[in-house]
C-alpha cells in the first residue's frame, strides 16, 4: 500500500511539474524598500503606486515585459509645415 501511494504521489508531482507556468508578463513593477522583492504584476503605473502606498518603494517599467501580438495603437505626433 505504501508503495502504490509513493508512485501516485511521484506520478502527480510529475504532472504538475511538467505544466508549464505562464509568467507574469506586466509592464510595471513595484520594487519594495522594506524587503528588496520585486513585483512585476502591475498593468498601470497608477495600480503599482497604489500598491506601494504605505509600505514604501519604487514603481519601474518591467525591462522583461513583452507586449502581446497583434496590433497595437499607434500615438500620431502632429507634424508641423515649415
Amino acid at each position: 500500500m505504501k508503495s502504490l501511494l509513493f508512485v501516485l504521489g511521484i506520478l502527480a508531482g510529475t504532472a504538475v511539474l511538467g505544466t508549464s507556468a505562464q509568467a507574469q508578463n506586466y509592464p510595471w513593477c513595484a520594487i519594495y524598500s522594506a524587503f528588496g522583492a520585486r513585483n512585476c504584476g502591475f498593468a498601470t503605473f497608477e495600480q503599482c503606486q497604489e500598491n506601494l502606498r504605505g509600505i514604501g518603494g519604487v514603481c519601474n517599467p518591467n525591462a522583461m515585459y513583452e507586449p502581446p501580438p497583434g496590433p497595437h495603437p499607434h500615438i500620431r505626433k502632429s507634424h508641423t509645415n515649415s
